[in-house]
C-alpha cells in the first residue's frame, strides 16, 4: 500500500509544480502531495509494526536500513518540492 501512496504523492507533487508553472491554483495539489507523503510514511510504519508483531526479525534487518534512508529522502524531497511554489509566489510578490 505504501508504494501506491508514494506514487500518488509523486504524481500530486508533479501536478502541483505544473499547476504553479501554468498559473493555475495549485493549493489542492500541494495538499494532496503532502497528505499522500504522510500516508506513505504511515503505511510503511504499519508494515513494520506488523513485522514486529509477527517477530519477523529477518525482514526488519534486511529491509529497514535501506527503507529508512529512502523514506527520509522521499519525504524531504517531496516536502521541498511541494512548498517551492509558495516560496516562489512570495518572492514574486516582494519583487513586484
Amino acid at each position: 500500500m505504501w508504494i501506491i501512496f508514494g506514487f500518488i504523492a509523486i504524481a500530486a507533487t508533479i501536478m502541483n509544480l505544473y499547476k504553479y508553472k501554468t498559473g493555475k491554483d495549485y493549493k489542492l495539489a500541494l495538499a494532496m502531495g503532502l497528505s499522500f507523503t504522510a500516508l506513505t510514511l504511515c503505511a510503511e510504519h504499519s508494515k513494520v509494526a506488523n513485522w514486529v508483531d509477527g517477530e519477523d526479525w529477518g525482514a526488519l534487518m534486511d529491509v529497514m536500513p535501506a527503507m529508512e534512508k529512502a523514506l527520509w529522502v522521499l519525504t524531504a524531497v517531496l516536502i521541498l518540492l511541494n512548498i517551492t511554489p509558495i516560496f516562489l509566489e512570495r518572492k514574486n510578490k516582494i519583487i513586484r
